[in-house]
């Protein structure tokens, strides 16, 4: 299986998938009744990475917890106005054991799903969640020390934070897992990683998942840093995230790290044995709807930008179809996807999916096609299927105004990418609500002594260009509001020009 530079990644909610199977098979489905036809479609789309949502194992205590809480429950039946008990199935994020759940087939199904992966060069990603653990867990009664404890004070002053759980060694007063800015998740146990005794049991976790895939997302990643854990719970924790890398990569070389991180922290995420690290920072950008906000964001050096993960949405995340109107949503993925990094995509957002589906749940709404955004997304991956844009050179290009006082060249953001057989690809964005002009000046080589012709892989556009004037003037931009072009530009050599 050969690596690329830059991989992209296809997210898919497994359970809900499963249950649309389940219709069409009229029986429950498993993970061995995927059809290889639609494991192929996948290869053919050019990912290298499947990442599986929830497959883990939960209880019926967590499932429980998300039947009966209110405020999950409006959110459920906005997203389902048919909503049945049944389709509430508990958090794929609140873990009882890192084995596959039972209904989607247990091991020996994920090990036969993963081995038809590997045929088609497709490589397999799990959810490994730090923080916290599902309600039902055996460390309950067999290790509460794994857990953050209170007093009847935290829960008499805290009770969004703290929950009495019976058990047959004693009674105890547990913390829910959470972030420290938010009221904690019922459904969900907190880890102490205080206890050096806890990290060395989670990575024997992780050495476990690690035997059955290519990869792991980390669920918010951060929360277990030494001064977060802190700033959370009042204790100090040892490091443990360089530690769990590296142990892991001892035992499985080119096992890959994938951080959900926020707050800034990706680059110390990086540094602690990340492959790759969420760019939420882009994202919120974009949603902004200015350049150069978004710009600034691409100086940072590509050491950093190479080990980010860019997307448009997630399982967190509200729909790019529902948050971005289409030609903003056209403009905004050319930036996120034509730039370095890994390339997330995540089930529904070729076909405009609108709503959010919940982990909770394990089934979706039934939405129809955007036809128009599926045709660009065919386009878009029929442009990231090219080498200059899987193994190719990035660079970030300035606009400079056109003229004296040509203010709108501060729209644009433009990229150049070089391949190895010397394949050019100019990126060029209008990411502003009104036309825009520049010139920009391109780095390729040998420009005099030709006429170039750019033409967009986007649209039908095509033009011509005599290279003198790019070497001494640059490329002149003119561009309508949110328009977004990727040219693949060409040397047709003339004599007269020499």
């Amino acid at each position: 299986m050969q690596d690329r530079h830059y991989p992209s990644l296809y997210q898919i909610n497994t359970r809900v998938w499963l249950t649309e199977l389940s219709g069409t098979l009229g029986r429950p489905a498993t993970l061995d009744d995927i059809p290889d036809a639609e494991l192929d479609r996948l290869a053919e789309l050019g990912f290298d990475w499947i990442w599986l949502l929830s497959v883990w194992q939960t209880g019926p205590g967590a499932q429980q917890v998300s039947r009966n809480n209110p405020e999950w429950r409006h959110e459920f039946q906005e997203t389902l106005p048919d909503l049945r008990e049944e389709d509430i199935g508990g958090s794929g994020f609140a873990i009882t054991g890192y084995t596959v759940h039972q209904a989607l087939g247990g091991d020996d199904a994920l090990a036969r799903l993963r081995e038809r992966l590997r045929e088609r060069g497709l490589k397999l990603m799990l959810d490994f969640v730090p923080n916290h653990m599902g309600l039902g867990h055996p460390w309950i009664e067999d290790h509460p020390d794994y857990l953050v404890q209170g007093t009847e004070h935290d829960l008499a002053q805290a009770p969004q934070n703290y929950t009495r759980v019976e058990r047959p060694g004693g009674n105890l007063i547990l913390a829910y897992g959470r972030d420290p800015y938010f009221a904690g998740w019922p459904d969900t146990l907190q880890l102490n990683y205080a206890n050096p005794a806890l990290q060395e049991a989670m990575i024997s976790q992780l050495l476990k998942i690690a035997q059955q895939c290519d990869g792991v997302r980390c669920d918010m990643a951060m929360l277990v840093l030494p001064d977060v854990f802190q700033r959370t719970w009042g204790q100090r924790a040892p490091l443990f995230w360089p530690m769990a890398t590296q142990q892991v990569r001892e035992r499985v070389p080119n096992f890959v790290f994938m951080a959900e991180v926020y707050w800034d922290l990706e680059w110390e995420l990086q540094h602690q044995g990340f492959d790759y690290a969420y760019d939420k920072r882009l994202y919120d950008r974009l949603r902004e709807g200015h350049a150069r906000p978004v710009r600034e964001h691409f100086h940072a050096g590509l050491d950093y930008q190479d080990k980010l993960a860019r997307f448009l949405e997630n399982h967190d995340e509200p729909r790019a179809a529902a948050t971005f109107s289409p030609e903003v949503h056209h403009a905004a993925a050319v930036v996120t996807y034509l730039s370095p990094g890994l390339r997330f995509f995540h089930q529904g957002q070729f076909e405009g999916r609108r709503k959010r589906i919940s982990p909770h749940l394990v089934r979706g709404p039934h939405e129809p096609v955007d036809q128009p955004l599926a045709r660009f997304y065919d386009q878009l991956q029929a442009i990231l299927r090219r080498p200059v844009l899987r193994d190719g050179r990035w660079q970030l290009l300035e606009g400079t105004p056109a003229w004296d006082g040509n203010w709108t060249h501060d729209s644009f953001l433009v990229f150049a990418w070089q391949g190895p057989s010397d394949e050019r690809l100019l990126v060029a964005v209008n990411y502003a609500p009104h036309q825009s002009q520049c010139r920009v000046r391109l780095p390729f080589s040998n420009l005099t002594n030709c006429l170039w012709q750019l033409e967009d892989l986007l649209s039908s556009d095509a033009y011509q260009r005599d290279g003198n004037e790019l070497d001494s003037c640059g490329l002149y931009l003119d561009m309508r509001a949110w328009q977004a072009a990727a040219y693949i530009v060409r040397c047709q050599r003339v004599e007269a020009l020499a």
